[in-house]
């Protein structure tokens, strides 16, 4: 069975994290000094979040880290359980609590281990409460490691007790080395074009790429429409023809033929066509103020769909204002 290259390719330890430098470099400095703070790694997904901690913990502990680690997804049990392991009485067995792992005291000669919890945004208020008590009582034999996406979700008297890192979306050169470096082990010969349509449509998320990188693979079509095909778009070729249609030529109904093609046949959502659409109309060539009533016109789209609003009916009067900024500027 192939191994999943998100685990094969995890960098394991921080000089290899992809494209988080400033927070690495803070982080060599607490492991250099031994004196590790509890942390929060807030951002989106796909960043490293992870994979840092999990670094920590290797370049901490060495081959040891796994016994002085403790990974838990707080999304997967949010209430106040997860931190005071009560027994699960209906299958007789209990859960790991961050409660009794952080009491246990370490074997290594730092004299501390790390509870990571992942997706600690996802916990409860009164869960939160637990949690910041154990930190504050068992703050000499434990340091925690929250990940989330949003740090201000975290209640106040955790965010005070830890250093808060922003992990940002990965920048297109730093994920490109990285893909290109999984290419040349796996030996996958993959053109510029489809680069580039994985690094514009992952937008800064490292876990993505790499799962459509892998997948692309496996199924020997290593096209930039394969690429489209798995992200749920279509190509920029198709955009560019929608918006060429209603907005150069005023063809209402030729673009929107081309709309329900995308629609029924494709099955594209009607949000990821707007957002296929404005990634496409940044790079089209119109004049500044046509340029700004196209993106006005779709963020009201998107808008209205968000809220509740019929796609087809949202699309259709999308397209029509399209061709009525055409016809304005002619």
């Amino acid at each position: 069975m192939n191994e999943i290259w998100i685990e094969k390719y995890r960098p394991s330890s921080l000089k290899d994290v992809v494209g988080q430098d400033g927070n690495i470099e803070k982080l060599e400095a607490f492991i250099k000094s031994h004196d590790l703070p509890h942390l929060i790694f807030s951002g989106p997904a796909g960043t490293g979040k992870t994979t840092t901690a999990i670094a920590i913990a290797i370049e901490l502990f060495g081959e040891q880290w796994k016994d002085n680690f403790l990974e838990l997804n707080a999304s997967s049990d949010r209430g106040i359980n997860i931190m005071r392991g009560h027994e699960d009485r209906s299958s007789g067995s209990g859960s790991v609590s961050v409660k009794d792992y952080a009491r246990i005291r370490p074997s290594n000669p730092l004299g501390f281990k790390i509870v990571f919890l992942d997706e600690a945004d996802q916990l409860t208020q009164e869960a939160q409460a637990a949690l910041r008590r154990t930190m504050e009582i068992y703050s000499s034999t434990t340091r925690f490691i929250l990940s989330c996406n949003y740090s201000s979700q975290i209640i106040p008297p955790i965010q005070s007790r830890c250093v808060i890192l922003k992990f940002r979306p990965l920048a297109p050169e730093a994920m490109r080395k990285r893909l290109e470096y999984i290419c040349k082990a796996e030996k996958i010969d993959l053109s510029r074009d489809s680069m580039e349509a994985i690094l514009e449509l992952s937008e800064g998320d490292m876990r993505k790429a790499i799962n459509v990188l892998q997948t692309v693979h496996s199924s020997t079509d290593l096209s930039e429409k394969k690429i489209y095909e798995i992200f749920g778009y279509s190509s920029p070729e198709e955009y560019k023809g929608l918006i060429s249609s209603a907005l150069e030529h005023g063809l209402f109904e030729e673009s929107r033929e081309r709309l329900d093609r995308m629609l029924i046949e494709q099955g594209i959502s009607g949000i990821d066509i707007i957002r296929g659409m404005h990634s496409v109309i940044r790079k089209y060539p119109l004049k500044p103020r046509m340029k700004l009533e196209v993106i006005l016109a779709l963020a009201d789209a998107e808008f209205r769909i968000v809220e509740g609003g019929s796609d087809n009916i949202q699309l259709d009067a999308l397209l029509a204002r399209l061709v009525r900024i055409g016809i304005d500027e002619t």
